[in-house]
């Protein structure tokens, strides 16, 4: 019998019908529910959840006490950061039974979502956006958004790598540029 690709730690659980990918790590009382797929080089820190049938793509980051609910889809080098909350239903209470009614959630590539933000159920976070710690996402966020507050709004932009961007719109870390256009950023191809 070979030994796994993948760390996982003595007190964490993974369920039955799990897929984890190659050099990704599973830490202390993380718990993976049936159906999950988790994808190459991502970290589950401590105390994290993931589904059931939540896929994780290549590289991401969950931090200590990151729940992902049944509906949240994270694409490749999502970085969670510690305590975020995704909600799974807009209006719940103890006594309704509201299971068939997840408002899905999809995390585009690259995005980040600082500590203790919660991102309500139903929303897209764009690429490579960058969310505020403690922020309430209740809406759509476009790629390359920095929002902050509650409800979330955009206060600016970020480059790919996560640098404030001013209003030359360029990456003062990697000198990529970019071009606002209809309220959204795109970056420029260079030459």
């Amino acid at each position: 019998m070979s030994q796994p690709s993948y760390y996982v730690h003595p007190s964490a659980i993974i369920d039955s019908d799990v897929q984890i990918g190659e050099g990704s790590k599973i830490w202390h009382f993380a718990h993976v529910l049936p159906g999950s797929r988790i994808g190459t080089r991502c970290v589950l820190g401590q105390n994290t959840m993931v589904g059931p049938n939540v896929s994780l793509g290549d590289g991401c980051k969950l931090q200590n006490n990151v729940a992902l609910y049944n509906g949240v889809t994270l694409e490749d080098d999502v970085f969670c950061g510690p305590s975020c909350v995704f909600t799974n239903v807009l209006t719940p209470r103890a006594f309704v039974e509201r299971k068939n009614e997840f408002g899905p959630t999809l995390v585009k590539r690259g995005a980040t979502i600082g500590a203790n933000a919660t991102i309500v159920c139903g929303h897209t976070i764009g690429a490579y956006a960058m969310i505020g710690a403690g922020a309430v996402v209740t809406k759509d966020v476009p790629d390359y958004a920095l929002v902050v507050g509650n409800p979330a709004r955009r206060i600016g932009w970020v480059s790919r790598t996560g640098e404030r961007l001013g209003p030359d719109l360029v990456c003062p870390r990697t000198g990529e540029r970019y071009a606002e256009r209809d309220g959204n950023l795109f970056p420029l191809q260079s030459k």
